[in-house]
């Protein structure tokens, strides 16, 4: 679907109230587009927008994203105002840096609940909308910690990893409705992101691991010098969306991100080049009769890649929006 040329375009953004969010709906605002914002504090959002930015097209939502159905009452509301529903941003997000085994199950929960569950509260709302006007563009915004893992992020990486595979995913459903999706996974960006009221810490830190300790120092000291600008972040999402064009699913920002997804691209390939006579040992050796092919063995249909296509029993074969090859 290319973006709405006759009128304002309808964007339904999560977690607005700083960082990427609180960009993109100021940016969108002043751009004359209509913003449905969710947050846990409207009174906190309207103060961060400021007087300088008109909000007569602003619709803020204070919402809890893991209460499915408030979030099916605030997409409705947003639809209802507007008329129509053309973009869903999920952003909302929050940062945890300790060891695996600090993380209590609370914190646990509590990362999945935001990073998954509340994304797919989301999307259950919004799906049937954009299916039903044959079209839309739905932005999940990942991280680089989604493609790559480094000590003390595991349970914000095992939020990110997950949401990376659920627009994978998603992605390949959705496209013959002519909903396109974008994963947005930004490196380090001048937010509040590693202030100490953004980064959460686990409560019941082990003396076993000082190295942590002084990571966690780094990053609060990091504050204020990364590398990003959350403007031109921001501008960058929003002109992938209106590009109209068919685009590759991943969207990197920052140098940072793309030097450590190259990085982990580079040691992927290593390793397949490494397992590649060692992975076909597991095989039967008896014969698979292949969809339409007719009988090969395992071996030969692992190493075959079927047709292009989308939809329910087709293998995706690209790196487009419903047509990714992972």
């Amino acid at each position: 679907m290319s973006h709405p040329i006759d009128r304002p375009a309808v964007w339904f953004i999560t977690g607005t109230s700083r960082g990427l969010g609180l960009e993109l709906a100021s940016q969108l605002l002043a751009q004359g587009e209509k913003v449905a914002a969710t947050t846990r504090s409207s009174e906190r959002l309207l103060a961060a927008l400021g007087s300088g930015v008109d909000t007569s097209a602003l619709l803020p939502l204070q919402v809890d994203l893991r209460d499915e159905a408030a979030v099916t009452a605030a997409v409705e509301q947003a639809h209802t105002r507007f008329g129509s529903l053309d973009v869903v941003v999920n952003n909302a997000g929050y940062a945890f840096l300790g060891a695996v085994e600090e993380a209590s199950p609370t914190d646990v929960r509590a990362m999945l609940d935001v990073q998954v569950v509340g994304v797919w509260n989301v999307l259950r709302a919004a799906l049937s909308l954009l299916r039903a006007q044959r079209g839309g563009h739905i932005v999940n915004v990942s991280s680089v910690l989604g493609l790559t893992a480094v000590p003390g992020w595991a349970l914000y990486c095992a939020g990110k990893f997950a949401l990376e595979g659920l627009t994978e995913a998603l992605a390949g459903e959705v496209a013959e409705f002519g909903i396109d999706v974008t994963l947005v996974e930004p490196g380090y960006f001048r937010t509040s992101f590693l202030t100490e009221d953004s980064l959460a810490l686990p409560s019941g830190a082990i003396d076993a691991y000082p190295s942590l300790r002084e990571m966690t120092q780094s990053h609060l000291g990091l504050q204020g010098s990364q590398l990003g600008d959350p403007a031109r972040g921001s501008a960058q999402i929003i002109a992938r969306v209106r590009d109209g064009v068919t685009a590759p699913l991943r969207q990197l920002l920052g140098s940072d991100a793309h030097a450590f997804a190259a990085a982990k691209v580079d040691l992927l390939r290593d390793t397949l080049d490494q397992s590649r006579q060692s992975a076909p040992a597991t095989d039967f050796a008896t014969v698979w009769p292949g969809p339409a092919q007719g009988p090969r063995s395992r071996t030969q249909a692992a190493a075959r890649r079927p047709a292009a296509g989308h939809g329910s029993g087709s293998w995706p074969t690209g790196e487009r929006a419903g047509d990714q090859a992972r």
